[in-house]
């Protein structure tokens, strides 16, 4: 069965950095696009940045775009999340989120897309 599983939320200080890890298991990654969403508290899950299979298409959210950076390794079958300068609206559940679908990556960072999801990673943002 095929599953993913995330690492690496914490606190961090406003201008700070997190890596976020997602390793997936069952079976290879390399037809999966990846995803990572985010959900703050009272607020909908939005997509955060994705990745295509294999030529790494990538979408980010306006609000992170020039922050973060999404990559993969599809022979450690993993997808990760590096956010630099963080800020305190960043704050929120942090999930990781695989799919088999092909298409254009801009238009399937949507959480209705995916149907492989992580338990979630805490990240808070503050001072």
């Amino acid at each position: 069965q095929f599953k993913v599983v995330e690492s690496g939320g914490g606190l961090v200080q406003p201008g700070g950095s997190l890596r976020l890890s997602c390793v997936a298991s069952g079976w290879s990654v390399e037809h999966f696009i990846f995803g990572w969403f985010r959900q703050a508290p009272g607020k909908e899950r939005e997509g955060v940045s994705c990745i295509s299979q294999k030529d790494g298409d990538t979408y980010y959210s306006d609000s992170v775009k020039g922050r973060f950076i999404i990559s993969r390794d599809n022979v450690k079958n993993t997808a990760t999340l590096q956010m630099n300068n963080l800020k305190p609206e960043d704050t929120g559940v942090y999930y990781c989120a695989a799919d088999a679908s092909t298409g254009v990556i801009q238009d399937m960072c949507i959480a209705e897309q995916y149907m492989f999801w992580g338990q979630g990673a805490q990240v808070t943002v503050s001072s």
